[in-house]
C-alpha cells in the first residue's frame, strides 16, 4: 500500500503549483516571530498555531481530496499512509514515515525527513522544548481529518529545532464522528 500512495503523492506533486520555498519558510517565520510579540505565553503561541492549522485543514481538504482523487480510506492505517506520502508531499513537498502503532491501531506517529517550515530557522534556549514551531502542521491534519469524519488528536513528541534527532507528530484516533447532515441541509 506504500509504494501505491509514495507513486500518488508524486504524481500529484508534480501537478500541483508550487510556490518559492524560500519565501514560504520566511512568511511562515514572520508569522511565528509576531505571534510571539503578541502573546508572548509560549503555551498560547502554540495553540494559537494549532487553531489556525485547524483553519487551514478544514477547507485544504477539498483540495486535497479533488486533486489526488483519493476516495474513503478503509480504515486509519490506510489515512495514516495517505497523510504521510500524499498529503504531506503534496502540499509540503516532502515524505513523512508512519510508525510506532499502538495494539488497538488507533495512534501512530509520524516522522517528517526534512520539515520545510523549520528551514533558516535556530530556536534561542529559552524556546527548545517550549515552543513547537511547526505546530501549526498538528491543526491542519486535525481540521483535515474532522472534515472526514475522525476526531483526532495531534501533538508534536520531537522537534530537531529542540535538538531532537527527529520531528514527530503523534496522531491519535479519538471518535469516528457519524456522516450526520448538518441542520437546514435536509
Amino acid at each position: 500500500m506504500s509504494k501505491k500512495y509514495d507513486k500518488l503523492g508524486n504524481d500529484v506533486f508534480n501537478k500541483v503549483e508550487k510556490i518559492n520555498s524560500e519565501l514560504f519558510t520566511l512568511t511562515y517565520g514572520a508569522l511565528v516571530t509576531q505571534l510571539i510579540k503578541d502573546y508572548e505565553d509560549i503555551e498560547q503561541v502554540n495553540i494559537k498555531l494549532e487553531q489556525m492549522g485547524y483553519n487551514i485543514g478544514i477547507r485544504l481538504i477539498e483540495e486535497f481530496l479533488a486533486k489526488s482523487g483519493i476516495g474513503r480510506c478503509s480504515d486509519f492505517i490506510e489515512t495514516a499512509e495517505v497523510i504521510a506520502k500524499v498529503g504531506f508531499k503534496m502540499f509540503l513537498g516532502v515524505n513523512a514515515h508512519v510508525g510506532d502503532w499502538d495494539t488497538d491501531r488507533k495512534e501512530f506517529h509520524l516522522t517528517i525527513e526534512d520539515n520545510p517550515l523549520i528551514d533558516f530557522v535556530e530556536l534561542p534556549d529559552q524556546y527548545k522544548h517550549k515552543l513547537y514551531y511547526s505546530n501549526i502542521l498538528c491543526g491542519v491534519i486535525r481540521g483535515a481529518l474532522e472534515m472526514v469524519q475522525m476526531k483526532v488528536k495531534c501533538t508534536f513528541v520531537k522537534c530537531t529545532l529542540s535538538d531532537d534527532s527527529t520531528s514527530e507528530i503523534k496522531v491519535v484516533l479519538e471518535e469516528v464522528l457519524s456522516d450526520m447532515i448538518p441542520v437546514g441541509y435536509d
